[in-house]
């Protein structure tokens, strides 16, 4: 049988290698290339080198959404998961119409980035309005809105999450933790958090992510006012791509920087995260 799938494999595995090589291989070199050159249209880019990337790091705006992207992302990466684990907790316990708030919780993830900016646009300046402020009266305002509204879509996403990692905790080590005396806190710290490491791995990487590459939200909720000062970075990529006249080049070498910052960063987080996974 294993010599059988040696032998085909490459026949199977090729459509979906070109499907990688067509859709995510050749567009990323290609996206490099032009990070090197300055050019309108791919057939007339001419080859500058790395003044592109001398001009995204030289560029406020840049440097600005780099600074504001990363304070948002460890607030709201915080934030998601420390509510979604309690609310997985909680709906754990066994109580009547569990089943019911599970649904509820995880509803807002089905909802449209674009949509859910401009409800929580609509609902946030309707509070804000009282005090004669709107969300883009200050970039603070912004902030947590934006922190506001990624927890609202998330916490229930990452809580399903955190559940089928808390149920596949063996009730044996629980009964024993008990036996030996163990509180609920400590039962907590000792027990349930080591063996829900998957999934806080699993959890821990999708908030990051997510929360980096946040661009509809932002878009919707602030457009990066005032001045620019709630503009995230895939927001400020966008416009200096679209809205900038021969600073497409820089726009492609600020993609290229936030992809390999996202990457590096995930990347370190799952190996940190991994090394404190034990077996079940």
């Amino acid at each position: 049988m294993q010599k059988s799938i040696k032998k085909y494999f490459a026949l199977f595995a090729l459509p979906t290698i070109l499907a990688f090589l067509i859709a995510f291989i050749i567009p990323f070199i290609l996206g490099i290339y032009l990070s090197l050159t300055e050019f309108t249209t791919v057939n007339d880019a001419k080859w500058v080198g790395f003044s592109n990337y001398v001009k995204a790091f030289s560029n406020q705006e840049f440097l600005n959404a780099l600074w504001f992207t990363v304070k948002f992302t460890v607030v709201s990466v915080i934030t998601i998961n420390v509510f979604a684990f309690l609310l997985g907790l909680l709906l754990t316990r066994g109580k009547k119409g569990t089943n019911l708030f599970r649904t509820i919780f995880f509803m807002p993830n089905l909802i449209g980035g674009i949509v859910l900016g401009y409800i929580w646009q609509l609902i946030i300046n309707g509070v804000l309005i009282h005090f004669d402020l709107t969300l883009t009266s200050s970039a603070t305002y912004g902030f947590w809105g934006l922190v506001i509204l990624m927890n609202w879509q998330l916490i229930g996403y990452m809580m399903i999450i955190y559940i089928a990692g808390i149920q596949n905790v063996p009730k044996d080590l629980m009964e024993a933790a008990q036996i030996d005396g163990a509180n609920r806190f400590r039962i907590l710290r000792s027990v349930t958090l080591p063996m829900v490491m998957p999934s806080i791995t699993i959890c821990l990487f999708l908030s990051l992510s997510n929360s980096f590459k946040l661009f509809d939200q932002n878009l919707a909720l602030t457009a990066g006012a005032p001045a620019k000062q709630t503009s995230m970075l895939a927001l400020d990529i966008y416009n200096t791509f679209y809205g900038k006249t021969g600073w497409e080049g820089v726009g492609q070498a600020k993609a290229v920087v936030f992809f390999v910052l996202v990457a590096l960063i995930a990347l370190v987080q799952l190996v940190i995260t991994r090394r404190k996974e034990v077996e079940n």
